[in-house]
């Protein structure tokens, strides 16, 4: 849940690792720091806040050719210049995104070895356990892999050593990380938008392996320090895709490409009104679970209700970080399906780990190609979200769900549902460009919100209302509208803000008594549905276009997006990057 970046070349270091650091931030913004050699002798700048406030400490035309960089998003230990990263012990200086579950332990064994350390931070044992063994050995790939046998947890790390001047260190366990290069020289990323500036073409370190980096060479070692080659792969995306291109926030670009997000994840599977062979034959599965976190888990839930009712298959869904823990009951015939953005989600990878070892298919949705939950899985479905920079969500969840709902067809074998697919596109397009800013109006000014719905309209409620409160910092709940009565509406006051979704036919008069009770009790009511109505029970109707149930989902979740952007940009939040939160999870 932080970015490093790393660079050694001919060019000078200290623009490209900044630039690099700046596509990262996603990742974690509360600290930001950098180490590089210059005239052969290492300095560090760290500083709190964002990368712009370290930009102004640093000199870019400072010849310096060697360096690494890093963006915290906390895990030990509070923002501050002590605990911002790089960590330095002796001789090693270290970047490091994960987390070290047994740094305690190490932390005790190092200090009765004459060990001070200065910071709050896991991150700090790991320079110290290199420059431990070091001492022993003077050996710097031996340092290294001594210190992975140590380490348990989850770590990408950035390593310089003094002792060698020419040369980066890179290595890799549970999180991401990549090895590019161009003509200048190598980087080390944890993600692809980092480099795309100079180069598409990169690298994707295995676990424990260690790379040993210069300007002009690269060498990659296994576990046993035998010298490995490594496939090169290039990025589908381009550099575009991940810059602002004249748009306010990242948040909003990205809502704004949903109606190409969808074309190309359909057609990436559909061509003709059938499937293509992208899309996997799972027909023998007769038991599926879902497993996911935030909202790929509420996509799951979505993806669970087409399963069963087109399918009839049964499905269900699990959060990862509990599905890992519990006794979960499979046969021969269950089918695993794990969603993650990022291809690295800490517990939805445990989750696929647990699967296998028990010996059950998994299939994963992922966005990221070629990241670990990619690579491990039975099948691998990819979304064709492109990059996704805004820590919040959004194309990449219709995305997931456009995938879900063609993996429902697939499974049910209704070939004659795909037509409806066909304008859906144009339909994105009109709520793209609808006026959302009258709905924020309403809800800004309050700290308390409710989402109300039944069916798949809850799970839409349960994504709108984390999109509301992750953005805009309101204290938004979703609820089904039936448990109401059973507790909630105690709740509701005069002028409480209530989203009620109701877009199944035979669920709205249903969901539309509940909006009487609480509108009877003073609530201000959206009501988004997909019906015209004239009804005297809401405040304001926001009325999506009329499709078929099957893709209604990939429609309701628009306004949504939409309306949580506006409400957050009236209350002057953060929009891209919300407090407390990255974009990548790759800790527990």
């Amino acid at each position: 849940m932080c970015g490093i970046v790393g660079y050694v070349g001919k060019e000078k270091a200290l623009p490209r690792i900044l630039n690099g650091l700046k596509f990262l931030e996603y990742r974690g913004y509360d600290s930001a720091g950098v180490a590089y050699l210059e005239n052969n002798n290492l300095k560090i700048t760290k500083e709190v806040g964002r990368i712009s406030n370290l930009e102004k400490l640093l000199d870019e035309k400072t010849e310096t050719y060697l360096g690494i960089g890093h963006t915290r998003w906390a895990t030990h230990g509070i923002p501050s210049k002590i605990n911002s990263h790089p960590h330095q012990v002796g001789q090693f200086t270290v970047v490091h995104n994960g987390i070290i579950e047994n740094y305690l332990e190490l932390k005790t064994k190092l200090q009765k070895e004459g060990v001070k350390f200065q910071s709050e931070t896991d991150t700090e044992v790991i320079p110290a356990l290199l420059n431990y063994y070091y001492n022993q050995t003077k050996n710097i790939l031996e340092s290294i892999s001594l210190t992975l046998k140590e380490l348990h947890g989850s770590f990408a790390l950035g390593i310089i050593c003094e002792d060698d001047k020419e040369h980066i260190y890179a290595t890799r366990f549970g999180s991401p990380l990549i090895i590019a290069h161009d003509k200048s020289g190598y980087f080390i990323s944890s993600d692809v938008p980092a480099i795309l500036e100079y180069t598409n073409k990169y690298i994707l370190l295995d676990e424990n392996e260690i790379a040993k980096i210069s300007s002009t060479d690269l060498t990659i070692y296994n576990e046993k320090l035998q010298t490995i080659t490594k496939e090169e792969l290039t990025y589908e995306g381009s550099k575009e895709a991940a810059k602002l291109n004249g748009y306010e926030h990242y948040m909003l670009k990205e809502i704004h490409e949903e109606d190409t997000v969808f074309l190309d994840t359909y057609n990436y599977y559909v061509a003709d009104n059938k499937f293509k062979d992208t899309m996997p034959n799972l027909k023998k599965y007769q038991n599926i679970h879902i497993v996911a976190c935030g909202s790929a888990y509420y996509v799951g839930q979505i993806g669970a209700k087409l399963i069963a009712e087109y399918a009839n298959i049964p499905c269900y869904v699990e959060v990862a970080s509990e599905y890992r823990y519990q006794k979960n009951f499979y046969d021969k015939n269950t089918l695993v399906i794990v969603i993650s953005q990022s291809g690295e989600t800490a517990d939805t990878l445990s989750s696929l780990r647990k699967a296998k070892e028990d010996g059950i298919d998994t299939l994963a949705i992922v966005n990221v190609v070629a990241s670990s939950i990619a690579r491990e899985a039975k099948y691998t479905l990819y979304v064709k979200a492109g990059p996704e920079i805004a820590v919040a969500t959004t194309k990449a969840f219709l995305a997931q769900t456009t995938l879900l709902t063609l993996l429902a067809i697939k499974l049910a074998n209704r070939l004659d549902l795909l037509e409806y697919f066909k304008g859906l596109e144009d339909y994105i397009r009109i709520l793209l460009n609808k006026d959302y800013q009258k709905y924020a109006q309403a809800f800004y000014k309050h700290n308390d919100t409710f989402f109300i719905g039944r069916g798949i309209d809850y799970a839409l409620c349960l994504e709108g209302s984390l999109k509301l409160k992750e953005t805009s910092y309101i204290n938004s709940v979703a609820f089904q509208a039936g448990e109401l009565k059973h507790g909630t509406i105690s709740l509701i006051e005069e002028g409480t803000p209530v989203i009620g979704i109701a877009t199944r036919k035979e669920l709205i008069p249903k969901t539309i008594s509940n909006i009487k009770e609480v509108k009877a009790r003073g609530a201000y009511v959206l009501f988004l549905t997909n019906e015209e109505d004239n009804g005297d029970y809401y405040d304001d109707i926001l009325v999506i276009p009329q499709v078929h149930d099957i893709i209604t989902p990939i429609l309701t979740v628009i306004p949504l997006q939409l309306i949580a952007y506006e409400v957050a940009k009236l209350r002057k939040c953060d929009i891209d990057k919300p407090r407390n939160l990255a974009k990548s999870v790759t800790v527990e």
